[in-house]
């Protein structure tokens, strides 16, 4: 069976600036939407449209595919055609101070609601002082003390007289008065009174006891006009205040009378003012002088003092905005999210109140769209417990520092009303966090309902090609860059290929793209340069290769010198080229590798030194035990395999996985066992199953560019190549000088559907097939492995009794 080695216009797909109907990209229209996630864009569309509870939208695809500048710009866009979410703000809660109130207004409202309540509390402060400092307030406070001093008067009066029919004087003090004896008109001191005899003292304090049960009823009516002052006082301060108020207060309450929580908030205010309407009089010099002027240093607070329960905290303010709000973060610690209470620190104790509330993103975002990265909600401390908490109960509920450390913690607490949550999320990330969550939150599929899936590559049509055209005007616009033309743009497109790793697919990874393109821009204005050809996106991959590639060329500096053994000419029994791909910080690369095997009678079948060493993945096991599949199928239909056969790829430290070496293996395992050499001028790369068919593999343009990098180092014979995978032919895209090596017959590339065509190229025999009495032939590769199978067996029968042999050549 003869294999067809590909022809150089296989080994690439090309896309010519014929297609472009432009010089540069200045003459092109900037791209519109997103390219190539048709998907995704009707996902999310979908989500954005369903009010319902629930569906939010998750994001999925691989970084750098435009994901979150696309929800960004969705989200926008329908939050543009939505009325702007309310204002909201918490204000004191006169019935229950350690549960601030929680208003809300329509947009813009509570900007202005907030400026009006704190002027209108400002003018309280000095209307208030000026009125209760003014002539008329005094002449009537005046009057009613007056009444009371005459009132008072008369009875001291009374009761000085009654003490006097006693022998008592009624004495004064700072707490009241009280009766002292005398004797001859003269006030009895202590040291007198206890000089008295038992007589005398007796006398005295029947005179007192008497007194006393008289002057009851008179001190009864002192202290009925004391709070008749008191009353009075404070009738004419509530009239005084609310004549000086209620104005105001009654023009606040009309302008707001939409809003009832408002209407009761305005009335407290003004309640409060008036039974607590002393704080807003100035204190008098009499008062100064009675607590020695400690007074106002301790008790007496300033205006703001006494006005700051009567502000407004405005936590969330939609006056500027369009419509709906959209908030993207980058920091959803649980504070950030959920808002929180700040707290003063005064003399060591921690001080707050509902003005240290501050919003999160979630009362920011109320009403609109909040756009988070998942991987940033899981890495920080309870995020996601408090995001998946707000959309089950639909309330932000702001928790103070005691709530969220737990315990009890010394603090004074505020538990602020809950505010209504209305909130489409959409949350950005990898398929992984999407599994994982849906795998560990029970509740996940519950409210995330939506599912946005982006690709990593699209279709390379027409229609796709001009996209990248537009993406390319679109980000040369955005980020200043001189335009580029048509042969420029070309290349990128095969440059997008060659990362999808298909000729007939882009990658959608348009931040890899946007690295080009900045790069090429830089070259060439190095160059002095008007515009970006191809020379220069040529020239940007070669130096990004080359300030990536050190460790590739360290390999590479071993191969020459020696140090890794590789043979690109003669050929060698049980030893082949095998290929594979390293990524050294985003770079990856090719890397050629020997693989060795050896064989022999015995029992343990086929073993993987790697997997012995522990330096074998789990995919690559699976390769081998397809191949020991491979070997029994093939050879062991007639009696049961006795090898022992160990496959290694030498000179590895590193580890091995994947199965992409599988196909290289059984090639090396069966000339081992056929005992023909392998061509040591090709390399294999390839999959197999138990049948012995070829599977796709990846990495196929990296592998064979490695392999082809060796050749030409060391020099050409004219028939190096590499055996691949014939399903992989669609994703060639390989570098101009290896189609120009293969186009002048340099090197070859051969595409491979079964073993039986590799062993014909590798070993230069015939594989062999059964004939009709089921037999290979003897000289073919299957036919030398079936006879070294069988006299492995044999020998391993020899330890048999003769009556349980089989006599398997006359068998056969």
């Amino acid at each position: 069976m003869s294999v067809k080695e590909l022809d150089f216009t296989q080994l690439k797909k090309e896309c010519s600036k014929s297609i472009f109907e432009f010089n540069t990209t200045d003459e092109i229209e900037p791209v519109k939407g997103i390219i190539g996630q048709s998907r995704a864009v009707k996902a999310i569309k979908l989500g954005l449209m369903v009010k319902s509870k629930g569906y939010n939208i998750y994001i999925s695809g691989p970084p750098g595919c435009g994901k979150t500048s696309y929800a960004l710009k969705s989200a926008k866009s329908k939050a543009k055609t939505e009325k702007p979410a309310d204002d909201w703000c918490y204000v004191y809660n006169f019935s229950n101070p350690h549960v601030p109130q929680a208003l809300h207004f329509k947009a813009g409202t509570g900007k202005q609601f907030r400026d009006d309540i704190n002027e209108l509390a400002e003018f309280f402060s000095v209307e208030l002082q000026k009125t209760f400092s003014s002539a008329d307030y005094e002449k009537q406070k005046s009057e009613i003390i007056k009444r009371f001093d005459e009132k008072r008067d008369a009875l001291m009066k009374k009761m000085t007289s009654l003490a006097s029919e006693h022998n008592f004087t009624v004495k004064n003090s700072a707490t009241g008065f009280y009766f002292m004896p005398m004797i001859d008109g003269v006030a009895l001191s202590e040291e007198k009174y206890d000089s008295l005899d038992d007589e005398a003292k007796d006398s005295i304090n029947r005179e007192s006891t008497e007194l006393t049960n008289k002057a009851s009823s008179i001190m009864y009516d002192l202290r009925e006009c004391e709070k008749k002052c008191h009353k009075e006082i404070e009738d004419l301060n509530y009239k005084t205040g609310m004549f000086a108020i209620s104005y105001h207060v009654s023009t606040m309450q009309e302008k707001y009378k939409d809003y009832d929580e408002v209407l009761k908030f305005i009335g407290a205010i003004q309640e409060d003012i008036l039974n607590n309407v002393s704080k807003f009089i100035p204190p008098s010099s009499d008062d100064d002088d009675a607590t020695g002027g400690l007074l106002p240093l301790i008790n007496k607070k300033s205006p703001d003092d006494v006005i700051s329960k009567y502000r407004v905290n405005l936590i969330t303010d939609n006056s500027d905005c369009d419509g709906a709000p959209v908030v993207i973060d980058f920091n959803p610690t649980f504070s950030n999210l959920m808002g929180e209470i700040e707290y003063d620190n005064e003399l060591g104790n921690l001080t707050t109140d509902f003005m240290k509330i501050k919003p999160g993103l979630f009362h920011k975002a109320n009403g609109g769209y909040l756009i988070l990265q998942i991987r940033d909600v899981l890495s920080n401390f309870q995020s996601w417990d408090a995001l998946r908490r707000v959309v089950r109960t639909n309330q932000i509920c702001i928790e103070c520092v005691r709530d969220q450390i737990g315990g009890s913690f010394p603090v004074p607490s505020l538990d602020p009303q809950p505010i209504p949550f209305n909130v489409k999320i959409i949350l950005i990330g990898t398929p992984y966090y999407y599994t994982l969550l849906r795998e560990y939150d029970e509740d996940f599929d519950k409210y995330f309902k939506v599912l946005a899936e982006f690709d990593s590559e699209m279709k390379r049509t027409d229609e796709n090609i001009k996209g990248i055209s537009a993406f390319i005007k679109t980000f040369c616009r955005q980020n200043k860059l001189m335009p580029f033309d048509s042969s420029a743009v070309a290349k990128v497109v095969d440059y997008s290929s060659r990362m999808s790793g298909r000729q007939d697919r882009l990658t959608t990874r348009f931040n890899r793209l946007g690295e080009i393109l900045c790069e090429a821009d830089a070259w060439a204005r190095i160059d002095k340069k008007e515009k970006v050809d191809v020379t220069y996106i040529d020239k940007t991959v070669r130096e990004r290769e080359q300030r990536l590639n050190l460790y590739e060329e360290k390999l590479s500096e071993m191969n020459d010198d020696g140090t890794i053994l590789i043979d690109t000419t003669g050929s060698r029994k049980g030893q082949i080229n095998g290929l594979a791909v390293m990524d050294s910080g985003g770079y990856q690369f090719g890397v050629v590798s020997r693989i060795t095997a050896t064989s022999y009678a015995g029992k343990s079948g086929v073993i993987n030194i790697e997997k012995e060493s522990d330096m074998s993945g789990n995919y690559h096991s699976k390769g081998v035990h397809i191949i020991s599949g491979y070997l029994g199928n093939m050879y062991a239909q007639d009696f049961p395999l006795a090898l022992s056969c160990r496959i290694c790829f030498e000179q590895n430290y590193g580890g091995v996985d994947g199965d992409s070496a599988s196909s290289t293996e059984l090639y090396c395992m069966l000339s081992s066992l056929s005992g023909l050499p392998v061509d040591q001028q090709k390399a294999v790369t390839g999959s197999v199953n138990q049948f012995g068919d070829i599977q796709a593999i990846g990495g196929v343009n990296y592998k064979i560019e490695a392999f082809f990098d060796l050749c030409k180092k060391r020099g050409f014979t004219g028939n190096q190549g590499v055996l691949m995978p014939a399903s992989n032919v669609r994703d060639l895209m390989l570098k101009d000088e290896v189609v120009e090596a293969v186009k002048e017959g340099k090197f070859h590339i051969y595409p491979i559907s079964h073993i039986d065509e590799g062993l014909e190229i590798l070993l230069k025999t015939p594989a062999g097939k059964k004939d009709e009495n089921g037999n290979f032939p003897p000289e073919s590769v299957h036919g030398l492995v079936y006879e070294k199978l069988k006299d492995y067996f044999l020998k391993s029968c020899t330890d048999l009794p003769d009556d349980e042999r089989i006599d398997y050549d006359n068998e056969n």
